[in-house]
């Protein structure tokens, strides 16, 4: 049996240590925190896993909050217009998306507990350690393959930037999160379950994601915005309630359509609040350990794109299901460097779509809003904007281009014909 060790229990560790337990390997999973420190823990950052990363879990049959998580149906996007004299803003654009199939956000606190109690209850060896760079080079000789999902911190630093994949060295947005209850449905929309994104150009942007918390259904309130900039206020906040009172003075300032839903809310528990900031990096798949072992990063390890498509947590899904895929085909041949660098090759060829994409849409040119303009009166392009949250790579065709999305746009006008309205989005379809 095939014994390998994997350092990091977050959405691509667990969810590859699970993938491999079920198909016979010897798995060792280093966690450094229990699964009820996680569960006393902050809120981390959030989540959403859109449909094809969400079809990664259930073929594992690890979608155990199916049941219970809001079906997230569409997708939302607002462009807030500028500033008026008298202090208020309206939206320039409002459309509504549909996705193909359901996407989920569960608490990273509720999945990550819960996946580590399943991974021990099947006989999984866990390691609650902080593994430095001297452990690993010390429990190297003992596995088949070592693999990093650690995200940041010493054992990322491992890996080598990729400064050819990484047009940024600084982090582009401070995050800030706030899990909530009470917020009320969008009138136009009160049954559907959808994640809205406003893009407030020149400040950043506002996500709003359903999602399940230990006490039920909640929201997500997601601050994004450029380091220094007006959304950037939330790193010297006293405690969570302070955190919420300046999330909502946001919500008043920058997006008064949401914050006239958000004047009930309150916390969904005493650490439902989180404020952090990364710098996008793609880094060197394989790390030379100082004794010569070999680790392969995984997901944002070697991957951390910036958070202000959502993407973090569909990827790394996917990252771990191709890497599952590359390891069982490997059968009983070495993993060595190059088929290190091949896994994560077969890796890139689908993540590359989600890097270009995000990296584009730190700082969304002209032609971009004119797509999200346009989106609002063709539900064709509103469709298919939404579902680029899920495929990445279809956007090629069309998005990075102010000639081709012109033709994109008039191609769909010309052949465009009414749809369902938008209200009957979650209805179940009707019988001829």
């Amino acid at each position: 049996m095939r014994r390998i060790l994997i350092v990091g229990a977050g959405q691509s560790g667990l969810q590859l240590a699970l993938g491999l337990q079920a198909k016979g390997y010897d798995v060792t999973l280093m966690s450094h925190r229990t699964a009820d420190e996680v569960r006393a823990g902050r809120i981390m950052a959030p989540q959403c896993l859109f449909p094809t990363a969400l079809r990664h879990e259930s073929e594992l049959g690890l979608d155990f909050w199916t049941d219970r998580a809001p079906r997230i149906e569409g997708l939302g996007v607002s462009v807030a217009g500028p500033e008026s004299e008298s202090g208020g803003r309206t939206r320039l654009t409002d459309w509504l998306g549909r996705l193909d199939g359901c996407a989920q956000s569960v608490d990273r606190r509720v999945k990550t507990a819960g996946w580590l109690d399943t991974f021990a209850e099947r006989g999984g060896r866990l390691v609650i350690h902080a593994a430095t760079v001297s452990d690993l080079d010390a429990l190297a000789g003992r596995y088949d393959l070592v693999l990093a999902a650690v995200g940041r911190g010493e054992l990322a630093s491992l890996f080598g930037r990729d400064a050819a994949r990484s047009p940024h060295s600084t982090p582009q947005r401070a995050l800030a999160v706030a899990c909530v209850h009470g917020l009320a449905p969008r009138p136009e929309h009160p049954a559907l379950e959808a994640v809205r994104c406003t893009l407030v150009p020149g400040v950043g942007e506002l996500f709003v994601i359903p999602t399940l918390t230990f006490s039920g259904r909640a929201d997500l309130l997601l601050w994004e915005g450029p380091p220094g900039g007006p959304l950037d206020v939330f790193r010297e906040t006293a405690g969570p309630s302070e955190h919420l009172a300046r999330s909502l003075e946001l919500l008043e300032r920058f997006a008064p359509w949401e914050y006239a839903r958000a004047t009930e809310v309150e916390l969904a528990d005493a650490n439902a609040t989180s404020a952090v900031r990364h710098a996008p990096t793609v880094r060197h798949p394989v790390a030379r350990l100082p004794s010569g072992g070999l680790v392969l990063g995984v997901a944002d390890t070697v991957v951390a794109d910036d958070p202000v498509t959502g993407q973090g947590a569909s990827s790394a899904a996917k990252c771990a299901a191709s890497y599952l895929a590359s390891i069982v085909e490997r059968g009983e041949r070495p993993f060595d460097e190059a088929w290190m660098r091949a896994a994560f090759d077969r890796h890139w060829s689908s993540a590359r779509h989600t890097t270009r994409w995000t990296n584009a849409m730190l700082a969304p040119a002209e032609h971009v809003l004119h797509l999200m303009a346009a989106a609002a009166d063709l539900q064709p392009v509103a469709d298919r904007l939404a579902r680029g949250y899920d495929d990445p790579s279809d956007l090629e065709d069309f998005f990075y281009d102010a000639e081709r999305a012109e033709e994109y746009v008039g191609k769909v006008a010309g052949s465009f014909s009414p749809v369902p309205p938008l209200p009957e989005l979650g209805a179940s379809p009707q019988t001829p």
